[in-house]
């Protein structure tokens, strides 16, 4: 796709969001990487903003370097923020309780630990839409749970189930905990499925992605 098309079709994928403000999102390329610049009204349009970039063909990678400006009916005092932040996290089953929330202008930081790291995401997804956050930093330990199994072959063989991912275009490595997904797939769908295979395994405390969007072998 040339380059003038790519950030024609992420232009018209943002705009085309109804979750998304885009009026004041500035878009640029640099071989399939896409960049978003400029304001936006809630981190939860920030983040919706990621997912609309990447849901285009021939996008590689996104950069969003988009600034959280809030209306200012949602701008609230740091205790106020805090308590909305702690409640949401709480009514939601999926977050361990011993996630806890600072506030600061705005910014929560999350802290204490979690034994998977869906929770760790579902904890910061329910953060970032509580109204009135302009920013999320985790701090948030993944404890895994302790198991025998053999993550490597465990993960390979989830990767075979998984009709999104062509499972033998990748490569599993593990390491000290550290599990390394190397090789091809045709989507970010299929990206994002083996990671969250990687992720699913006990004992797996980080997962480095050197998977590579390749559209070109695509059929």
């Amino acid at each position: 796709m040339p380059n003038i098309s790519l950030l024609e079709a992420v232009r018209d994928e943002l705009a085309a969001d109804p979750k998304i403000d885009a009026r004041d999102i500035s878009v640029s390329d640099d071989d399939g990487v896409i960049t978003l610049r400029g304001t936006i009204g809630s981190l939860r349009q920030k983040r919706e903003a990621t997912q609309a970039a990447k849901r285009v063909q021939g996008v590689l990678d996104v950069k969003n370097d988009l600034d959280v400006r809030l209306l200012i009916g949602d701008r609230r005092d740091d205790a106020e923020l805090r308590g909305a932040v702690l409640q949401a996290l709480a009514l939601d089953s999926s977050v361990p309780s011993a996630v806890d929330a600072k506030v600061d202008h705005g910014v929560v930081t999350l802290t204490g630990t979690v034994h998977w790291q869906f929770e760790r995401e579902e904890a910061e997804s329910v953060a970032s839409n509580v109204r009135g956050v302009r920013a999320i930093k985790s701090k948030i330990v993944l404890v895994p749970t302790p198991s025998s199994i053999d993550v490597k072959d465990a993960i390979e063989r989830r990767l075979r189930r998984m009709a999104a991912v062509d499972a033998d275009r990748l490569t599993v490595e593990i390491s000290d905990g550290t599990v390394i997904l190397s090789g091809f797939v045709s989507s970010w769908v299929a990206r994002d499925a083996a990671i969250e295979a990687a992720w699913s395994m006990p004992n797996v405390t980080k997962v480095e992605d050197r998977i590579e969007i390749a559209y070109w072998w695509r059929t």
